[in-house]
């Protein structure tokens, strides 16, 4: 029977909807019963193929999430059944489905709720969240897994992203799956205080995975994952302030994505971007997720940071006191280089470009900024801003040197042919 383009589109756009919701559950799931990770993700992958293959002519099926579980468990089954496993293994399979499908909050036919069940779905995705971010793995295998297993992210588009070959890549995910097999790294959410000293490596992850994909050069699907995560996060953990702030600092990141660059494709800066092509929706839920929000943990600071941003209504009318103010609490709990950079950039504005000039010095100070592009940039433009243009312009000429992408390079360079414009 032919099938028609109608319905092979809206197959195909069910089968992506379908895998963006059940996807990390059915390999979470298929990890915890075999223990095999290149087994659940190539039966995870085969029931996307085949769900592609049937249903423009079968129809989507009423529950696709549970319908693409059932597929992967019963190709997990025979393979297993091949392999001769042993009987607790196919035993705990058998019954996947109907554990591992249904939304939180499920209601049976007798209207009692599966919280059994709930909790366990719950539980398998942290506990894969977690192991792809083991601090046993180096933080690029951790961020290349997490992409991989939990964001279905292609090998390829990973390899790209980390300027490697596909077979590179691959052969590094599969050196990142061996470790956690060899180093007996435990298939579970730590709980107490392990939890407390695990969560900030997690949120590591994310934030870098995050950056990925929102830097000038970056890959902005990365960006995307990153919100979608940092969102289930919040969704399993409610009660860790830091990761709804962290959810709350990429929503207002991001509300900014449209807007950064010109009709040439160019970078634009902050004071230059249309305000009215941000994303208002995503900063008014990230205002209301930060008003619920008391501690001042370094995201839930850096999304107050970015809250200044979005919230005024031109650059002229930043609140660069509170800025400033909160970059001074940043730099207490986490001083780091970078911070020190974006401190003085903050107090130079705040407070005139002098206050910020001694303070970048500061931050310099043995040499922890060298070759980065962004501590010259940031000379720059606190030295235009007392009025000397031409050692300005002489010295975004130098930041562009140093920079790290092209776009990033180009936008440099149009500041200095600014400054060199005005004498």
């Amino acid at each position: 029977m032919a099938v028609s383009a109608g319905a092979v589109g809206a197959a195909a756009s069910a089968v992506e909807a379908a895998a963006a919701d059940a996807y990390v559950r059915i390999v979470a799931a298929l990890i915890r019963v075999t223990g095999d990770w290149a087994l659940a993700e190539d039966c995870a992958q085969e029931a996307l193929t085949l769900a592609l293959q049937r249903w423009p002519a079968d129809g989507v099926p009423a529950n696709p999430g549970g319908w693409l579980m059932t597929v992967a468990r019963n190709r997990a089954i025979d393979t297993l059944r091949r392999a001769s496993v042993e009987r607790r293994k196919l035993d705990e399979l058998a019954v996947l489905t109907r554990t591992a499908t249904q939304p939180a909050g499920h209601v049976d036919a007798a209207g009692e709720m599966a919280d059994g069940m709930v909790g366990e779905v719950v539980d398998d995705r942290l506990r894969l969240i977690f192991t792809c971010c083991h601090p046993a793995l180096a933080m690029e295998a951790r961020v290349a897994l997490t992409l991989r297993t939990i964001c279905a992210v292609p090998t390829a588009d990973i390899a790209r992203a980390f300027l490697v070959s596909e077979s590179t890549m691959t052969r590094r995910l599969t050196r990142a799956k061996t470790r956690i097999a060899d180093a007996g790294i435990p298939y579970r959410v730590p709980s107490g205080r392990a939890l407390t000293e695990r969560l900030p490596g997690v949120l590591a992850v994310l934030y870098l995975l995050f950056t990925r994909g929102y830097t000038a050069g970056g890959e902005p699907a990365f960006a995307a994952e990153a919100i979608r995560l940092a969102r289930l996060l919040e969704q399993l953990m409610p009660d860790r302030q830091e990761v709804s702030a962290l959810l709350a600092l990429f929503l207002l990141q991001h509300s900014r994505h449209d807007a950064r660059r010109d009709a040439d494709g160019d970078l634009l800066p902050l004071d230059q971007q249309d305000r009215s092509r941000w994303d208002h929706a995503a900063i008014t839920e990230a205002l209301g997720i930060l008003a619920t929000i008391r501690q001042d943990g370094p995201y839930a600071l850096q999304a107050r940071i970015a809250a200044c941003h979005a919230t005024a209504p031109s650059a002229a009318a930043t609140d660069w006191q509170a800025i400033a103010s909160c970059y001074d609490k940043l730099a207490r709990i986490q001083p780091t280089p970078v911070v020190e950079l974006n401190r003085a950039v903050a107090h130079g504005y705040a407070h005139g470009p002098a206050a910020g000039l001694a303070l970048l010095a500061r931050a310099r100070t043995g040499g922890r900024l060298d070759g980065y592009p962004l501590a010259v940039a940031a000379e720059a433009d606190l030295t235009a801003r007392q009025g000397d243009h031409d050692r300005a312009a002489a010295l975004f000429r130098q930041a562009a040197a140093l920079a790290r992408s092209e776009p990033e390079r180009r936008a440099l360079l149009h500041r200095a042919d600014d400054l060199s414009r005005q004498g």
